[in-house]
């Protein structure tokens, strides 16, 4: 098993820790365009030295001929994939530009690409959806570039026929799967376990006898991070319904109502209520 890229300025996840690897890279481009490549030398790992994320990247991008392929494991749905690979592509293609005259006479050819997206997460999604850059615009009637991300639910029971034909994608589902199983059962090292799991029953033993360490270290960071940003977005949340019921008493108030009443209707504490009526100038 030969590695392609060393690159470890910012952690990967487990997904993109694969797909540094030319066979199973290959593996999952076989799968996705019904081909039979064989010799991983074909691939060019071209992943980036930085991803979206300033901790987590989970990107990964090869060359095998005349394309650029570029994938993404996607936990958290986001509409903004199209957007995230215009920047993957724009810092790719300027590498593989450097040593070309792009202001020459003489076309320039660059590698078509493909961007595609592996999702896992908890959201109902389908089992494949195109995202376009375009829906990204303010004013959709003028499409001055257009980029497609086309989108593969992975979790069970979705895409099995996919699954079933890359040993890579199948293996990565069942390994993430049993993070989830050991989680919700409260097994405190339920990555570990996996991991175990996973040689123990040759689910890409190769790749989880050689980086144990690194996956544990990596999963649990990007579990980490995940579950950092769920409760960044409930405290905005939590936040934004404060303030609407804030105003709400406000007006309340303004409209003759009691503040006990208003406190009652609106949920605010007593102690909350009577420093917006200061704040106020409220004369009760």
């Amino acid at each position: 098993m030969n590695k392609k890229s060393e690159n470890r300025e910012y952690k990967s996840d487990v997904f993109s820790m694969l797909m540094e690897y030319g066979e199973y890279a290959l593996d999952v481009y076989n799968a996705l365009n019904r081909t039979d490549y064989t010799d991983p030398e074909l691939v060019e790992i071209k992943t980036l030295e930085k991803g979206i994320s300033l901790t987590i990247r989970n990107d990964a991008a090869f060359i095998i001929g005349t394309e650029l392929n570029i994938y993404e494991h996607q936990s958290t749905y986001s509409k903004n994939m199209p957007l995230r690979s215009l920047i993957y592509f724009s810092e790719i293609i300027k590498s593989y530009l450097k040593d070309k005259d792009i202001y020459g006479r003489k076309l320039v050819s660059i590698p078509r690409p493909h961007f595609i997206v592996f999702y896992n997460g908890s959201a109902e999604r389908p089992e494949v959806e195109v995202q376009r850059l375009s829906e990204s615009y303010e004013h959709e009637e003028e499409i001055p570039i257009e980029l497609k991300c086309t989108v593969y639910n992975i979790n069970p029971y979705n895409n099995d026929n996919l699954k079933s034909e890359s040993y890579v994608l199948n293996g990565y589902t069942i390994f993430v799967e049993k993070v989830k199983e050991n989680i919700k059962n409260e097994d405190e090292e339920a990555i570990s376990h996996a991991i175990e799991y996973c040689i123990e029953n040759d689910i890409l033993k190769a790749f989880f006898e050689d980086n144990k360490d690194e996956v544990l270290k990596n999963m649990t960071l990007d579990m980490t991070f995940e579950a950092r940003e769920k409760i960044i977005r409930r405290d905005e949340f939590e936040a934004g319904q404060a303030e609407k019921s804030e105003t709400i008493f406000l007006n309340m108030l303004s409209n003759g109502y009691d503040i006990t009443e208003a406190i009652k209707i609106t949920g605010i504490s007593k102690e909350r209520a009577e420093e917006i009526v200061r704040g106020n100038q409220f004369v009760k």
